[in-house]
């Protein structure tokens, strides 16, 4: 029943696809990618929430809760409620720069404004690095959803399914697609946690399986574990809407009044997190033995629900998983066609981009196979990374005179501190790393920039080795 359940929900998703594609034509690449900008504030709302709160919301939360105890919450939900105000001021500037420049990626915008060709493949060729391991993170969890179906099948075959699922959504309608079945999943994924811990509740009561977690779990935490849940509810809550995928929902809107409207209800889905630690509580109090963390959540639902709802829950993570997945696929797509192969003519980037995503998730699926330790270490700097075209971002949303070649060596000097900060592993005194690399970044940037007069760089478009010219703005 419960692998039932879950090929309707599967199938239904694919309906919706096909619906969000209607009766258009061929679609242009701005319609494909960023639906030629006229998402209402609904759409928008859901499309963000569905990337926002995504497997890791059912797999990695829980499972952090169940392995490192209620710690573990404090930073990871505190930083995704401070990105809300950062997102209702920053997500309409982006907004707006985006519809000046004409953008469908994050690249763009700094190609729009400094017309630098360098600064352009910083930033395009630092994203993909850095997300590369985003894709082994939803596998990750897929395979976990998917085994709590029962199946037993090898990770290969259920790596595989995921990924042709995530390319149907993409090939059908882009983020059309991706948006509609946001709601779909949203809807599951909401309802899949409130009635597990309802479930628990229900089962055990709050009380006893709080008292019977908290023999297993510590509540205190350091001055070090303080001061690094500090800074890092500060520095990922400044980097999440400069991710990629985050930059290019922006885009989908019909105006910068529709993303203020969505952030403004965006906290309403953290009242699902108690019913989250709920799950986690449950699988520590009955020393539930697990092959994985990951696995916490997925335990408290085989054990408390009956087979069909275990379907629906399943349903709702998968589709978290795949949308979060289709989402960096059309990001990093039109990256490559975009902004590293510069030139190539429009009407073909939407073709070259899909054999850019294919291509990202056939390797995708190597690398999770293959080396899935190397992978999940990875999945840790991709913040320290991206987080560092902040400066740059701001820089480009309030028009600041600034050199291209000062924003690029700034970002250059965060990206390669965090990578030696991260696997040199100094003690900083608990303080996140990619906070200290944003300060050296924003230094370097300004310092240089001064040094070098302020007035903007552009360049000369001749390819990767372009050559630079100055003038006044």
């Amino acid at each position: 029943m419960a692998t039932l359940i879950f090929a309707g929900f599967i199938l239904l998703s694919v309906y919706l696809a096909l619906r969000a594609r209607g009766g258009r034509g061929p679609q242009s690449v701005h319609d494909f990618f960023v639906a030629s900008r006229q998402f209402g504030a609904w759409l928008v709302f859901f499309l963000a929430a569905g990337e926002i709160y995504s497997i890791g919301t059912m797999v990695g939360f829980p499972g952090g809760i169940y392995a490192k105890g209620p710690t573990y919450g404090v930073w990871f939900l505190g930083y995704i409620l401070l990105a809300y105000p950062v997102g209702y001021f920053l997500g309409p500037k982006i907004w707006d720069a985006g519809k000046r420049y004409n953008a469908i990626t994050l690249p763009d915008l700094f190609k729009g404004h400094f017309q630098n060709r360098f600064l352009e493949l910083v930033v395009a060729v630092t994203a993909i690095v850095f997300l590369l391991p985003w894709g082994q993170l939803q596998f990750t969890g897929l395979v976990a959803a998917l085994k709590g179906l029962g199946w037993n099948f090898q990770p290969l075959w259920l790596i595989a399914f995921s990924a042709m699922l995530a390319f149907i959504y993409i090939a059908i309608a882009g983020v059309r697609a991706s948006a509609y079945i946001a709601v779909l999943k949203d809807v599951l994924m909401v309802a899949a946690i409130v009635i597990t811990g309802v479930a628990v509740a229900w089962e055990v009561g709050v009380t006893p399986v709080f008292q019977a977690a908290s023999q297993h779990v510590s509540n205190a935490m350091n001055t070090q574990q303080l001061t690094f849940a500090m800074t890092t509810i500060v520095f990922q809550s400044l980097g999440m809407y400069v991710m990629p995928f985050g930059v290019q929902n922006f885009f989908t809107a019909k105006s910068a009044s529709t993303i203020r409207r969505t952030q403004v209800a965006m906290p309403l889905y953290m009242l699902m997190y108690p019913f989250l630690v709920l799950a986690s509580y449950y699988a520590i109090s009955r020393n539930i033995t697990l092959a994985s963390p990951n696995e916490a959540f997925f335990a408290a639902v085989t054990q408390l629900l009956p087979s069909w709802l275990v379907g629906l829950v399943a349903a709702g993570a998968a589709l978290s998983g795949l949308l979060v997945l289709a989402g960096i696929c059309l990001a990093l797509g039109p990256i490559v066609t975009r902004n590293i192969l510069s030139g190539m003519p429009e009407h073909r980037q939407k073709a070259s981009s899909k054999v850019v995503i294919v291509l990202y998730l056939l390797g995708s699926i190597v690398l999770t196979l293959l080396t899935p330790n190397l992978m999940l270490t990875l999945i840790n700097m991709a913040y320290y990374g991206v987080t560092q075209f902040l400066p740059g971002v701001i820089a480009v949303v309030l028009r600041l005179r600034v050199r291209a070649s000062a924003v690029a060596a700034g970002v250059l000097a965060g990206q390669g501190l965090a990578l030696v900060l991260y696997f040199k592993n100094p003690d900083l005194g608990g303080v996140n790393l990619g906070l200290i690399c944003l300060v050296v970044n924003i230094v370097v940037m300004s310092v240089l920039n001064l040094l070098l007069g302020g007035s903007r760089e552009r360049s000369m478009d001749t390819g990767v080795g372009s050559l630079s010219t100055y003038k006044k703005s």
